[in-house]
């Protein structure tokens, strides 16, 4: 095996691992969002772990964050809780800043 032949593994791996990262860190926003709107949705127990649950799997539907962002939203505006949708963006970020941090800390 050449030099560049493992330059260039190394960097596919490193890519793939930083892929796997990003999944696993939006996925863990997304529970945490979903824990956060269910609980504005006044939503307890097992019925906030599904509610969860389904902001994870949202986010599966298709790439990018439109998905959950737009179900979170919905969600908040049809049961009438008062909430900007710059707000949910913002606790998007914030959120997923947190569990960036939380990988990387080894969490």
């Amino acid at each position: 095996m050449t030099t560049f032949d493992e330059r260039e593994n190394a960097f596919e791996a490193h890519f793939a691992h930083d892929q796997e990262m990003q999944f696993k860190a939006e996925a863990r926003r997304d529970r945490q969002l979903g824990l956060w709107a269910g609980a504005l949705l006044g939503l307890k127990d097992e019925a906030l772990s599904t509610y969860a649950a389904s902001i994870v799997k949202a986010d599966l539907r298709e790439p990018g964050d439109d998905d959950v962002f737009q179900k979170v939203v919905g969600d908040l505006a049809e049961k009438g809780v008062d909430i900007l949708p710059a707000q949910v963006r913002a606790k998007m970020d914030e959120l997923l800043a947190l569990a960036i941090a939380s990988l990387k800390a080894g969490a």
